[in-house]
């Protein structure tokens, strides 16, 4: 898959224990992600913070660390960005959705590793 140089990015932050279907919905999201063929995802796990709330979400206090925040970044051309954005809105009760405009510099698969369709 070719990436246009000139790309968009899109951040989902949420909490860890958001769900969708009965499932976590930053696995959800990528999943959903993968089966339109957008080019990657990436779920980061953030150790502390807070949102509209401003509950603070932190992993160290144990009673609270049962929903940090997560961050999903997936990166792809601007229209197919645009046309993955109702269906996010469709999973999404809350958190926070960003868009900005990246300049992808390399997007290559490391030779010998696993296909995009394993």
């Amino acid at each position: 898959m070719q990436l246009p140089q000139e790309a968009m990015l899109l951040r989902v932050f949420i909490g860890e224990s958001d769900r969708w279907e009965h499932r976590p919905l930053y696995e959800a999201i990528v999943l959903k992600a993968r089966e339109t063929h957008l080019a990657g995802a990436t779920v980061l796990r953030g150790p502390l913070g807070f949102g509209k709330s401003s509950r603070l979400h932190t992993a160290k206090i144990l009673r609270l660390s049962m929903d940090l925040p997560l961050v999903i970044e997936i990166v792809d051309s601007e229209e197919k960005i645009q046309s993955f954005l109702p269906i996010l809105g469709d999973m999404l009760k809350g958190g926070l959705v960003t868009l900005e405009k990246v300049r992808v510099m390399v997007y290559r698969r490391v030779a010998g590793s696993e296909s995009p369709q394993s």
